[in-house]
């Protein structure tokens, strides 16, 4: 019987339908079906998955255990999700506390393991890794225009648009907001709104400029970079490919000679 109960602790199929399960059940409860069975089954899912960690590390051992990504992962997850557990034990007034009840969403991220069973996962999750390494001195340089443009926005309309740039930290979203093209012409038209004439055609040609320089042609180059770190691995290989089948061809023209 242990035996048995421990397959299907160890069994990643299993675990993967629970996680769904339990996904399903967080969207029950937070669309407002505040079910008596629900919080009792997501309560259970919860010690499931503390068993299930227990179960691992017993079988594999903790240091065999914690060289898995997947498994520090999941041990993480669940470590921070174990307070959600005191809500059977306490009363109703201190189990709508929102803070305990969030904690039980983080089981949601387990989800992401169902990644694990896609194709080719591990050249993807690669690659990925290799375009943020390459790309990094870009990421960062963009990041340092940003954080240039927003100072310098803060100090010029701080006064005159304080909706947009009253503080450092809203002048970094309202630049992001640009750079990103989300409704960035309500900015220079609102400061227009609020000064003369000529001071709103300035502002407006200087956004223009700040959405060409970082919207449009800075985002544009980092993605070229960031998605040609990503296919640099089926690069290398069609160059074998062809490197091998040039090899043959010489082969083949030397036999003839």
């Amino acid at each position: 019987m242990l035996s048995k109960l421990k397959k299907i602790f160890l069994n990643e199929s299993v675990i993967l339908s629970i996680i769904i399960i339990n996904t399903l059940i967080i969207f029950l409860t937070e669309s407002g079906i505040n079910n008596y069975m629900l919080m009792h089954f997501d309560i259970f899912i919860t010690i499931f998955f503390i068993i299930e960690m227990i179960v691992k590390i017993r079988e594999y051992g903790f240091k065999k255990f914690w060289e898995n990504g997947w498994d520090r992962f999941d041990f993480i997850i669940i470590l921070l999700s174990v307070p959600s557990i005191t809500t059977l034990f306490i009363n109703s007034s201190l189990s709508n506390l929102s803070v305990i009840l969030a904690l039980r969403l983080l089981r949601i991220f387990r989800i992401f393991r169902v990644f694990k069973f896609f194709p080719n996962i591990s050249q993807i999750t690669k690659g990925f890794a290799r375009a943020l390494k390459q790309s990094r001195a870009i990421l960062l340089g963009f990041v340092i225009i940003i954080f240039i443009s927003s100072l310098i926005n803060c100090c010029l309309y701080k006064n005159i648009a304080p909706e947009f740039f009253s503080t450092p930290l809203d002048s970094i979203y309202t630049v992001f907001r640009i750079f990103t093209l989300e409704g960035w012409y309500e900015i220079p038209d609102t400061i227009a709104a609020a000064t003369s004439p000529f001071i709103g055609k300035i502002s407006r040609l200087y956004f223009c400029l700040l959405l060409c320089g970082g919207g449009i042609i800075g985002l544009s180059f980092i993605n070229s970079v960031f998605v040609d770190a990503m296919a640099e691995d089926n690069n290398d290989d069609i160059k074998k490919q062809l490197d091998r089948i040039e090899r043959k061809l010489e082969e083949i023209e030397g036999k003839r000679n």
